[in-house]
């Protein structure tokens, strides 16, 4: 039976078998801070790295002061994506530290080096940038055209499906306790685990992100993000706590998805 892959705003574990490769070949080692940026804002970025441990979140702040949360990457992962072109866009595009971040760092021509060497690896950029471009095809073909309820229950029920094996979703706002982690960074606690065809396995699944997070990533208001926060508590779906909420009835959020997320 094929797996078919949903959208993620997650990515993290994608490269990690290729740790020990990316550990025998030209790099450095470097260590950022929270709040560091893993590359100056408003500059073309020239060095790729492999996350270790810690994540990031990626973004993109308009020029009216809104700012708009793309994806969030973690250990295992391999960010920014590799390519050789130069893209107007990329420097509109900032990626900060939500956590300590340990990574090895590729200048883009040793990172080329291997990606010529080891079809594998080419194999696996390809496949990654397959699963980013799909996650912007998700939200360009279906989310644009759904309502807001219906946005953000997918969106919930994404972020309660992609928590890849042996670390958790981070938070714009930290990290919370758990996972090896300081308690003063906030990520979601893996409550619940996912099955192995990626869908959540059972509720009570938590997810460590403020209202003002989830309005970034979904580029709508957070006045319309409490509003429907407020249904959907109503109805027994969730709970919310200061910086998290809680999915306590995974079926009935479920129902509210559109097919291409479920």
């Amino acid at each position: 039976m094929i797996s078919i892959l949903t959208p993620r705003y997650y990515f993290a574990d994608d490269f990690r078998p290729f740790y020990p490769y990316f550990l025998s070949q030209p790099h450095t080692e470097r260590v950022f801070q929270k709040g560091d940026y893993l590359w100056r804002p408003g500059q073309p970025h020239d060095r790729i790295h492999y996350f270790i441990s810690g994540n990031a979140v990626h973004f993109a702040e308009h020029e009216t002061g809104r700012r708009r949360i793309i994806s969030f990457h973690g250990p295992g992962t391999v960010f920014p994506g590799y390519h050789t072109a130069d893209f107007r866009i990329e420097l509109s595009l900032t990626t900060a530290a939500l956590s300590p971040i340990h990574v090895l760092e590729f200048t883009i021509p040793q990172f080329q080096a291997m990606f010529e060497a080891s079809p594998a690896l080419s194999e696996c950029v390809i496949n990654w940038y397959a699963r980013y471009v799909n996650r912007f095809l998700f939200e360009t073909i279906h989310q644009e055209f759904n309502s807001s309820q219906v946005k953000l229950c997918n969106l919930l029920y994404l972020l309660t499906a992609n928590q890849p094996s042996g670390s958790c979703q981070p938070s714009s706002s930290g990290l919370t306790s758990g996972c090896g982690l300081p308690s003063d960074y906030g990520r979601p606690s893996c409550s619940g685990r996912p099955s192995d065809s990626g869908q959540p396995s059972d509720s009570g699944l938590t997810i460590g992100m403020t209202q003002e997070d989830l309005a970034d990533i979904l580029g709508i208001s957070r006045v319309q993000i409490t509003r429907e926060l407020t249904k959907l508590r109503n109805l027994g779906i969730l709970s919310t706590a200061r910086g998290k909420l809680t999915v306590t009835d995974l079926a009935a959020l479920t129902a509210l998805c559109m097919g291409e997320t479920v």
